[in-house]
């Protein structure tokens, strides 16, 4: 009879691969794979050599045939027995004592043929137990012969009348107090009891509560089991844990077995369940007890299982472990002036000529793209970096003005023949404003008229100091038609990643940032760039007001993609709306979850619209950042010329001030444009204009985003209405400054209302506002002169040396010689 490999491996306890390879040194041609077949004289040779080669899987290898469910135990049982289940060491908590169930109403049996009880059952004294007696006809007959195989043992009659079945009830056995002379419980298939009827427990049944009157609470497809070995487990046994109630699918998973064994397992015990059916407690602990394993029920939350718990809030963030941080690609974004090569220069990293893709409609440009480079330390790692390609700055301002910096690593390319040219000090400013390492890529380095010591000497000018004079900026030459220190460009954005030790936690939801979005045939689009989490498809993300499940991943080849991680940017479709650029999204857990506070955010804006938010202004910059500790006005110059704006800088630094700070964030020639709103909405600073003229689209915008601008004609007017802005931004000093005294000299009462207090103004003036009484330089009230009379006159004014009448709101405890005092609040502002 042909034996097959896996047949050896299980019978000796060994791994499938163990046996082919010993097979293969004793030259058994025929072992190939686990389903191999092998005679039966080759076997017995290669078990034989196996048992020398592994002698400690000779003692607990060869498992025994399992007996039938329903049979007793062998006469003479061997100590084999045991192994079926798992080693025995200390013995079991109470729980886990044999599942079985006596027969309600009847005595306790020996087992059949007076077979003794196993080694594995004899580990503590208790009566030996016994099979439920098969059911017996409505009179009672003489008591039948012990359960044979087959028998069903899941319905016990007890001897009583014949009673009407009561309606089908799902709750547990309740025991109720009326006495009666019939009682009868009835087990369904099932496992739970169906209905109850009856009084006080009949002679010979164990008393409610028990464990053996308290029928088991089997799920779907248990029965009542036959009497089962016990099983002792180790003291340091893993544990298995699961919230009720017990699926055999979930079960088969922790116990890393596959289902239709689990099933079998359950089939011996007599227990018939399906993958998606409940066991009971007691079954799973017999099951897990075969395999090693101890199995404890997780206690459920109190109101944890309950229908109206309350709802629970949609987390979009949460805080990553250390532990679960890994590296992640860098960000990097090239900015710089028009002309100066940044699309030439990222036509060549990319090794593909974008504008002819575009022009066949092959490429799909979506604004962002990942390339795989060697480390320069390590060359056989590839080391992933992505470039952020979005044409000008709105992106990235918009970005920065909702708080989220997306980019790593900004690259300013600067042409070395035309040097550092308008917009490229609008790059740096950027760059600055948003706190991010700065690469200088001086390029066009090939053409006839470059100088690339005039970009390095410039640069210095502005602040950026190269590494070859002893700065902290690296500037690399390039030359993107010649190819010529591209490379050496990418190894210093990976040696600078390095510094930056870039980390991200993939295993969690997704969370980034909208980098471009649109509508296209399909429906919104929008492509993102995941900064921490993994982006899978069929995850529901929200972006704002919008939300919508990941219906396709596309990357910037055009390939559909299953998942992206960090630092990936891909085109997402499925979204209900499109969201704004830059705007942040998040991956959450559920679409209903994504809808509630998708129209929260909606009924938000709506409410925002017509409460629009008022930016910072010269006039109201103290009550915009009273709250902040650190007083900074920042301020964008623009100016006709470039010696203004110099000028215009100089004044402004050379305001000294130890309480107010002033940052110019940018300052350049020519008209105010929206970039320039764009950065003072973003960096919540106020533009400056000397001589200049206003963009009609940059008032639109800044009316929008409600920037304040001023426009000057006299310099000395602008650095002074900046030193008044700037003390502003100081608390004013608050001062009591006493107007007048007078002392009482009678008390008129009157027939209603407060008394009047006749009074000789000594000092000053009394006038109609906050007054102090004072007694004894005492101070014993503080109020409102409610009427200020002279004679019968109402007056709002006594000077000194003259008589009037005081009435004072809320006070009447006047005395003679008291002294009222008539005082002002001033606010006093402070100077820099």
């Amino acid at each position: 009879m042909p034996v097959r490999i896996y047949e050896i491996s299980k019978k000796l306890g060994l791994e499938n691969k163990q046996v082919i390879s010993k097979a293969k040194e004793l030259g058994i041609a025929g072992a190939r794979v686990a389903s191999s077949s092998l005679d039966k004289i080759t076997a017995e040779y290669l078990e034989e050599q196996l048992r020398k080669d592994h002698p400690e899987k000779v003692i607990t290898a060869e498992p025994p045939p399992a007996p039938p469910p329903a049979s007793p135990p062998p006469a003479a049982p061997e100590p084999i027995v045991v192994l079926k289940a798992a080693p025995a060491p200390a013995g079991p908590p109470p729980t886990e004592a044999a599942p079985s169930l006596p027969s309600v109403g009847t005595e306790a049996k020996p087992q059949p043929d007076g077979a003794p009880a196993s080694p594995a059952e004899v580990i503590e004294p208790e009566p030996k137990p016994v099979p439920p007696t098969p059911p017996a006809p409505p009179p009672p007959p003489p008591p039948p012969p012990g359960p044979k195989v087959g028998d069903k043992v899941g319905f016990i009659q007890l001897p009583s009348k014949p009673a009407p079945r009561a309606p089908e009830r799902r709750e547990p056995p309740k025991w109720p107090s009326r006495p009666t002379d019939s009682s009868k419980t009835e087990f369904t298939r099932r496992g739970d009891i169906r209905s109850v009827r009856g009084g006080t427990t009949p002679p010979g049944m164990p008393a409610a509560g028990t464990r053996a009157a308290a029928p088991q609470k089997a799920g779907i497809g248990a029965k009542a089991e036959p009497a089962a070995p016990k099983v002792v487990l180790p003291a340091d046994a893993q544990v298995i844990t699961l919230k009720p109630p017990i699926v055999v699918r979930e079960l088969a998973e922790q116990l890393k077995q596959k289902p239709f064994k689990v099933i079998a397992d359950l089939m011996e015990v007599g227990v018939f369940a399906n993958v998606n059916q409940a066991i009971d407690e007691k079954i799973a602990q017999q099951i897990c007890a075969k395999y090693g394993f101890r199995f404890e029920v997780e206690k459920r939350e109190r109101g944890a299982g309950v229908v109206h718990a309350p709802v629970k809030k949609v987390e979009l963030d949460i805080e990553d472990k250390a532990e679960e941080l890994k590296p992640r690609p860098p960000v990097v974004t090239i900015m710089g002036h028009v002309d100066h090569g940044k699309t030439t220069l990222l036509d060549v990293i990319r090794k593909a000529n974008v504008a002819a893709g575009e022009a066949g409609g092959i490429t799909q440009h979506i604004g962002a793209y990942t390339i795989s480079f060697p480390h320069p330390e390590r060359k056989n790692e590839l080391q992933q970096i992505t470039f952020l390609d979005t044409p000008g700055h709105a992106a990235f301002s918009s970005m920065r003005a909702r708080g989220a910096n997306v980019t790593d690593i900004v690259v300013l390319v600067v042409a070395a023949n035309d040097g550092v040219m308008p917009q490229t000090l609008e790059a740096l400013n950027h760059a600055r404003a948003a706190k991010v390492p700065i690469l200088v890529a001086v390029n066009k380095i090939d053409h006839p008229n470059a100088n690339a010591m005039k970009v390095r000497q410039q640069l210095q000018d502005k602040g950026l100091v190269p590494d070859d004079w002893g700065g902290d900026t690296i500037f690399v030459d390039v030359s993107a038609l010649t190819k010529q220190g591209v490379d050496k460009l990418l190894e210093m954005i990976l040696l600078q990643a390095d510094l930056l030790e870039l980390k991200a936690n993939p295993n969690r939801r997704a969370k980034g940032n909208v980098i471009e979005s649109g509508l296209e045939p399909g429906g919104p689009m929008a492509t993102v760039l995941v900064r921490k989490g993994t982006l899978r498809v069929g995850d529901v993300i929200i972006c704002g007001e919008y939300y919508g499940k990941a219906r396709a991943l596309i990357n910037e080849e055009g390939k559909r993609l299953k998942e992206a991680g960090p630092s990936v940017a891909v085109k997402v479709l499925g979204l209900n709306g499109v969201p704004e650029a830059g705007i942040e999204f998040s991956a959450v857990e559920d679409e209903r979850s994504a809808r509630n506070l998708a129209e929260q955010r909606a009924q938000l804006a709506r409410t925002q619209d017509q409460e629009k938010r008022s930016k910072v202004t010269l006039e109201n910059l103290f009550a915009t950042l009273e709250s902040q500790q650190s007083k900074v006005l920042k301020v964008v110059v623009k100016a006709d010329t470039q010696g203004s704006v110099e000028a215009i800088v100089e004044a402004l630094q050379k305001i000294e001030s130890d309480k107010v700070t002033l940052e110019v964030i940018h300052s350049d020639v020519g008209t105010i444009t929206e970039n320039d709103v764009a950065l003072a909405s973003a960096s919540h600073g106020v533009i400056l204009g000397f001589h200049t003229r206003l963009d009609s689209t940059a008032a639109e915008k800044a009316k929008h985003e409600g920037v304040q601008i001023k426009l000057y004609a006299i310099i000395y007017e602008l650095i002074d209405q900046v030193k008044e802005a700037m003390a502003g931004l100081l608390e004013p000093v608050i001062r009591e400054v006493v107007v007048g005294s007078a002392e009482v000299r009678q008390i008129f009462e009157l027939s209603k209302g407060a008394p009047v207090a006749g009074c000789m103004v000594s000092s000053g003036r009394i006038v109609k506002g906050k007054v102090r009484v004072r007694r004894r330089k005492d101070i014993i009230y503080e109020g409102i002169i409610q009427s200020l009379r002279r004679f019968q006159d109402e007056v709002n004014e006594v000077r000194a040396g003259m008589e009037c009448g005081i009435r004072i709101e809320g006070y009447s405890d006047f005395q003679v010689g008291d002294a009222i005092e008539c005082y002002s609040i001033e606010k006093v502002a402070q100077k820099l």
